[in-house]
């Protein structure tokens, strides 16, 4: 690309939003932060670019190379936020932090990574997401995922599933595998990917056998419910596993009472992108998509990295994701009264058009019309209802 017509392209990995998807996209937050409200959580607004060290409290910048770092005129390193979680942990810890706790805060924000766009994957990238801070205990993990699952119905979503994990007996398995670095990287990678095939290969390569072997296998098969995962215990057979494992049974067993068994299964294999989730942790899944809807988990540690030391849990939802996964199909608030208001009085033209606003309706000015031919042609052509005023 020569730099004259660089202005007229835009940048891999972000996209425009046309007037039809963009008024999508707002319905959807709009009805998501309606939900989250509806629930006791509260909006709140963070900047776009923080100081590179918040991200490193938040322990996210591990994958340096995914985020976007710029230097300010005073010499300091900036980074474009590329999630929310650190951002809010921050907000809690210097500006909420005499809140009576719990505190339930919501969010819609756009995020960046430096990801790769050959892999379907977007540089700048939109969420919504729920923050519970102080929730402690079964209590507050089903509440997160309760309305996490009430999320994806409230997204128009009806075909998908929500994995449910637990992060500290999957770092337990890959810790007892004795792999470091590259291999440890590699194995970990296998795992999210869900990779068997590739699985099978890294532990031939690295020489595992026996017992590491087979509950590493197990964090790729056990996928199902509270049998399945009581089968599980035994082979897993660690005493520290019990207690997180019950956790997860019980999690489990209020959800289905609740009803939304028929959306929810046991995935040992869920690893999130980040480091700092300590307990449960989970995904959403539509069938067809590529990547997770839906993510979030328990991250008790990370509060106390801004000097805070506080229990926390929440999750995240994709807006590009969720409109993918809808298949193009739009998803705007009704309007079951839209008008083109035209005549020869612009003055008269304006104040009806002022009145029908007021009403609720959607209204286009007919301007620079001037015959009540040419008002129905237009209106005909935009779908609206036509309102001719004459002149008063």
């Amino acid at each position: 690309m020569n730099n004259y017509n660089r202005h007229l392209q835009l940048p891999e990995g972000v996209d425009d939003f046309l007037p039809g998807p963009a008024a999508a996209k707002r319905s959807l937050e709009n009805k998501l932060l309606g939900l989250f409200r509806s629930w006791g959580y509260q909006e709140v607004v963070t900047p776009t670019f923080e100081f590179t060290e918040t991200f490193q409290a938040g322990q996210v910048a591990a994958k340096e190379e995914l985020l976007f770092r710029f230097i300010d005129r005073k010499g300091r390193v900036l980074t474009l936020r590329p999630e929310m979680t650190a951002p809010i942990a921050r907000l809690v810890a210097t500006r909420l932090r005499k809140e009576k706790l719990p505190l339930r805060l919501c969010y819609v924000a756009s995020v960046f990574r430096y990801e790769d766009p050959a892999r379907g994957r977007r540089r700048e990238f939109h969420q919504a997401g729920v923050e519970l801070i102080g929730g402690t205990g079964v209590g507050a993990d089903v509440e997160v995922v309760a309305l996490a699952v009430e999320a994806l119905l409230e997204s128009g979503l009806k075909d998908f599933q929500v994995g449910l994990g637990q992060v500290a007996i999957t770092k337990g398995v890959l810790a007892d595998l004795g792999l470091e670095g590259e291999a440890l990287a590699a194995v970990k990678e296998a795992l999210v990917g869900k990779d068997w095939v590739g699985l099978n290969r890294l532990c031939e390569q690295y020489g595992l056998r026996g017992t590491a072997r087979q509950r590493l296998e197990l964090l790729f098969t056990l996928h199902g419910g509270r049998r399945e995962l009581k089968e599980a215990i035994p082979i897993l057979g660690v005493e520290a596993a019990r207690e997180p494992l019950a956790h997860l049974e019980e999690v489990l067993a209020i959800l289905e009472r609740y009803g939304l068994g028929r959306y929810l299964f046991i995935d040992l294999g869920i690893l999130r992108d980040f480091d700092y989730y300590t307990g449960l942790v989970f995904e959403g899944y539509v069938p067809g998509l590529g990547f997770p809807v839906l993510g979030g988990g328990r991250y008790d540690g990370l509060l106390a990295e801004f000097g805070y030391p506080c229990p926390a849990t929440g999750f995240a939802l994709g807006i590009e994701r969720v409109l993918a996964a809808r298949n193009g199909e739009m998803f705007i608030e009704e309007e079951s009264r839209a008008y083109l208001v035209a005549g020869k009085d612009l003055a008269a033209a304006l104040t009806k058009a002022k009145e029908l606003r007021r009403s609720g309706a959607r209204v286009e000015l007919g301007c620079g019309i001037s015959s009540l031919e040419e008002a129905r042609r237009e209106a005909a052509e935009r779908g609206l209802n036509l309102v001719w005023v004459e002149t008063v």
